[in-house]
């Protein structure tokens, strides 16, 4: 036979090597293996050992508790909730201009703080976090 039909291939009907692995990638992709046949165990295997043994870090998509939360809005002025890292080193004079800026960093909203209250444990001695006091800007 002639290597030009070899290559043609869909006229003498002789095996192709490209299309072997063009089906194979095919029936991969589309999954067209008969469950129970070792292809799909093998498939399957694989997908449980990407699950099981892919680091976490690859995907740096673990969820998190927000760190600022709305806690009530009434006619503008809001209560936010702040976690106590946010602001625990921030000097107490200081903490409105801090607080502005990361709900701003957070939210896309540029509010007015008018104050920043901490919220302690009942034994005063645990700092929980802070509750930010917004009005509206004028």
């Amino acid at each position: 036979m002639p290597a030009g039909d070899r290559v043609r291939g869909m006229t003498t009907g002789d095996y192709e090597p490209r299309s072997h692995a063009g089906s194979t990638a095919r029936r991969l992709i589309f999954w067209e293996f008969p469950r129970g046949s070792w292809q799909y165990d093998l498939v399957v295997g694989a997908i449980l050992v990407f699950i099981f043994l892919t680091p976490r870090d690859w995907f740096g998509d673990q969820p998190r508790a927000a760190n600022i939360v709305l806690i009530s809005s009434n006619r503008g002025s809001e209560q936010l909730y702040l976690e106590a890292g946010l602001l625990s080193g921030v000097p107490e004079g200081k903490r409105n201009e801090r607080a502005a800026e990361l709900i701003h960093q957070r939210t896309g909203k540029r509010l007015n703080v008018v104050r920043v209250e901490p919220i302690r444990d009942e034994a005063e001695q645990e700092l929980k976090g802070f509750i930010a006091y917004t009005s509206p800007r004028h």
